[in-house]
């Protein structure tokens, strides 16, 4: 970058927040990316050293500079053992966003982002057309065969073929506007909650969202969906594009502020069963400055985001439930980053499964359960090779533990562990939380008091 084109530090990166790190060396060991080259600059505190050298006109941000920054997958592990508090998340959300602005990629790249960012993502005709396609895809074989044979893109084309099966039109269906509480777990006073159901979610897992909607439904909640809310912008801020991030983030204020002509209210909590798009709306306000009226209304939003785990943990402990559910084998838990370290959430998920009675099958614990999986949003997609490597050793911690279920709430995770289970060949299924909890609660639910479509399910 020439002398001309360097802006002002406060535009290249977060330069007072990197003034925060005390170079403890903490972070070292949690970090993922150190873990793997053992190279300083692959760490947070390296990376910190050369954000601050770029915002300090000290070193020009040139291919490695991005390569490093591009490599951090930004689990926020650093976060949660950081003696100083540094927040390396929306360093790195900055540091990527002017990036990108600065030094443009190639035309290929720069297509892919807005196909993807401005184009799929908020739109949900879009996401529809592409799950159907993608499923046409999936059957027919061009995927596999583009994998093994295109001249370009091969990895991003494996990547997608590792995708899960794409479930048929009828069942990618959206959830109904509103679903009453039912079954005999419904509290004495029924609540209403408002559910998030996402982007990728309806297209490639859908039936963890009508496990989720069931859940709640049977825990005394009544269930509302808002089509106007599609996309979050977790993928946006997390890859360099806070103006597509911010844009997503008013279009989700203003489907979610209440108005006079809905029962919507500015206490009804909004479940998300996704933890990196709950960590994600918790923080909507550091996409605005403080004097913009945008920050009062994400923070207004923010407060009202509750995690599913979170949401459901407590109802549990006050209904208590009989919850059996016999499995052949153990089970096992693993805790996607942006819940225990982007939201310190680690007891409601294992409050929730504790409560459950798996018969003689132990529960067992996953050697590194907070340690990052590698999918890290779009990043198995964008450094599929990384990603893999990151995953190994997680995947020596699975077939170790002998456990032949593992349990986890993030889609990328899930996709990334049934991903990497596939190719090591082990004989392991993954769930999400929302679908163990659907099944035991089925089985305590009295026949009769199940919806006939539900059971058709």
């Amino acid at each position: 970058m020439s002398p001309a084109k360097i802006r002002t530090s406060e535009e290249l990166v977060d330069y007072a927040a990197t003034l925060d790190c005390i170079h403890c060396g903490l972070c070292l060991e949690t970090c993922p990316t150190y873990q793997l080259t053992g190279v300083e600059t692959s760490s947070p505190r390296g990376r910190i050293h050369l954000m601050r050298a770029v915002a300090e006109n000290n070193l020009v941000p040139d291919d490695a500079y991005r390569d490093e920054m591009e490599f951090c997958l930004v689990c926020r592990h650093c976060e949660s053992v950081c003696p100083a508090g540094v927040r390396m998340g929306e360093m790195m959300s900055v540091a990527r966003d002017s990036m990108h602005e600065d030094a443009p990629r190639s035309l290929g790249v720069r297509l892919a982002r807005w196909l993807g960012f401005r184009v799929l993502l908020p739109n949900r005709a879009a996401l529809r057309i592409s799950g159907s396609l993608l499923r046409f895809a999936q059957k027919s074989g061009l995927l596999r065969w583009l994998a093994e044979h295109s001249p370009v893109a091969r990895e991003q084309f494996a990547a997608l073929a590792a995708l899960p099966t794409v479930a048929p039109a009828n069942l990618r269906r959206m959830l109904p506007a509103r679903s009453p509480a039912i079954g005999s777990h419904s509290s004495s006073q029924t609540s209403v909650v408002s559910m998030f159901e996402g982007c990728v979610m309806p297209e490639l897992y859908s039936q963890v969202n009508r496990a989720t909607e069931t859940v709640l439904t049977r825990l005394g909640a009544e269930v509302c969906t808002n089509p106007a809310a599609v996309c979050c912008g977790a993928l946006h801020a997390h890859n360099g594009d806070l103006a597509g991030a911010r844009s997503l983030a008013q279009k989700l204020i203003n489907a979610y502020e209440p108005r006079e002509s809905t029962e919507d209210s500015a206490s009804t909590p909004i479940v998300v069963n996704s933890a990196g798009c709950s960590a994600h709306m918790k923080e909507l306000a550091h996409l605005f400055d403080s004097a913009d009226p945008w920050h009062a209304r994400a923070e207004a939003l923010a407060k009202r985001i509750v995690d599913f785990s979170e949401y459901v943990a407590p109802r549990l402990a006050e209904e208590q439930p009989d919850l059996r559910l016999d499995l052949s084998a153990p089970i096992t838990w693993d805790n996607p980053c942006h819940l225990c370290h982007g939201q310190s959430i680690r007891e409601q998920p294992l409050d929730i499964l504790r409560s459950i009675d798996f018969g003689s099958n132990a529960f067992v614990e996953l050697e590194g359960s907070e340690s990052c999986c590698g999918s890290a949003g779009i990043y198995s997609a964008l450094r599929p090779q990384d990603s893999a490597d990151i995953l190994d050793p997680k995947l020596d911690a699975l077939k170790d533990s002998g456990a032949k279920l593992l349990i986890t709430s993030n889609p990328g995770c899930q996709m990334q562990w049934q991903s990497g289970i596939r190719r090591r060949g082990l004989d392991v299924e993954v769930k999400h939380l929302a679908e163990v909890l659907d099944d035991a609660l089925s089985r305590s639910v009295p026949e009769s008091e199940l919806d006939a479509n539900e059971r058709g399910e």
